[in-house]
């Protein structure tokens, strides 16, 4: 296994990557964080509440069949499998509309559709589920050469089927195909149909490291030309325009708390690096700030949002809400906080974003 820093390219003979498979949920689309709290609000129905324990542990990446039976039996529901799947769909259909795309997807599909890469999607969800999450995205259908559920094979994810069959379908070799996964599940799978996988787990999922050729943060350090792939052109001096991420919550001595349930500052997991954007201060102003997301195991929150003014501090209480829109991508988190004390690379940054945000592609929306 490599971090995205370690890992120097595939330069395996005759091993060069034909075609890109990619799993949907938590992949390309925030879709449980958009579908958070159904199964809480579902079991109130019959008297019971979640065990959040034992959820944040399990069933990432499982089928929708065997994650129902899981449910029924460990919470004595009065109900089948099955009729439990018929009354929890309809809400989980309401929410799938509201489902973002994660970090760096969009840019990354559409870099591969205009360089001709075939792309195929397979994920553990029934093929109806996968078509409707989709249809809500523009474009994503008509992307992929292939789609796939686990209804249309013998077996999901783990087992290597729905891989090998959209390879198949694609008709590209299974040495020729590379993998994007964000659960361990999906990352067995790919090791056993014998691809090369890039992993982007969430925090959940950080054991399926060591199956996975190379492990990223978010899709927005994925770097194609490692794979053999046509690199991004889309950098503008040393900065990357991305679909606005918008914040809002207690400034802090520093930092933006994120507030766990709180669905306005519901940050992905994939959501880390150093970004650039805009913080409104009162009705009329808003000012140049640099923010840096890093992961922080040790607090019950994990991530850390660092908040720094570009121009002035002057503006800053010590305590105060904030509303942020973040629309530039500076780097990668390395493992290492952006501090204060660190002041030449922190002006080095500050320069950067200054300067990309004068220009009209980070304009503040």
């Amino acid at each position: 296994m490599s971090c995205c820093c370690d890992f120097q390219g595939c330069n395996e003979e005759g091993a060069k990557v034909l075609g890109v498979i990619f799993d949907l949920d938590g992949t390309l689309l925030d879709s449980e964080r958009a579908s958070r709290g159904v199964l809480n609000e579902f079991l109130a129905r019959y008297g019971k509440e979640l065990d959040r324990e034992k959820e944040d542990k399990k069933r990432l990446g499982m089928t929708q069949q065997d994650s129902a039976a899981i449910i029924v039996m460990e919470y004595e529901l009065p109900l089948t499998p099955d009729q439990f799947i018929n009354e929890i769909t309809p809400m989980y259909r309401e929410r799938w509309a509201k489902a973002k795309a994660l970090p760096g997807a969009n840019r990354l599909m559409k870099h591969f559709q205009k360089n001709g890469v075939p792309m195929a999607l397979a994920s553990n969800s029934l093929r109806e589920y996968i078509d409707a999450k989709i249809s809500h995205h523009k474009g994503w259908k008509e992307s992929f050469s292939v789609i796939i559920g686990s209804d249309q094979v013998k077996a999901g994810k783990p087992s290597p089927y729905l891989f090998e069959e959209a390879a198949k379908k694609m008709g590209v070799d299974a040495v020729n195909c590379l993998v994007i996964e964000d659960s361990m599940v999906g990352v067995k799978a790919a090791n056993a149909a014998k691809m090369k996988i890039v992993a982007i787990p969430s925090r959940r999922e950080a054991d399926c490291n060591g199956l996975a050729n190379v492990v990223l943060h978010s899709l927005l350090e994925f770097q194609p030309e490692l794979w053999g792939l046509p690199p991004f052109n889309d950098w503008l001096d040393d900065t990357l325009t991305i679909e606005p991420i918008h914040l809002s919550g207690l400034y802090v001595t520093g930092c933006l708390e994120e507030a766990p349930d709180s669905s306005t500052l519901a940050l992905p997991d994939q959501a880390v690096g150093l970004y650039f954007g805009w913080v409104k201060i009162d009705a009329d102003r808003n000012l140049k700030i640099l923010v840096s997301i890093n992961l922080d195991f040790s607090v019950v929150a994990y991530k850390k949002i660092r908040v720094y003014l570009i121009d002035s501090n002057s503006d800053l209480k010590q305590k105060q809400k904030m509303q942020i829109i973040l629309v530039g991508y500076i780097r990668t988190w390395d493992n290492k906080e952006l501090t204060s004390n660190a002041l030449e690379k922190l002006e080095e940054y500050k320069s950067i974003a200054r300067a990309s945000l004068d220009l009209p592609s980070f304009t503040c929306l």
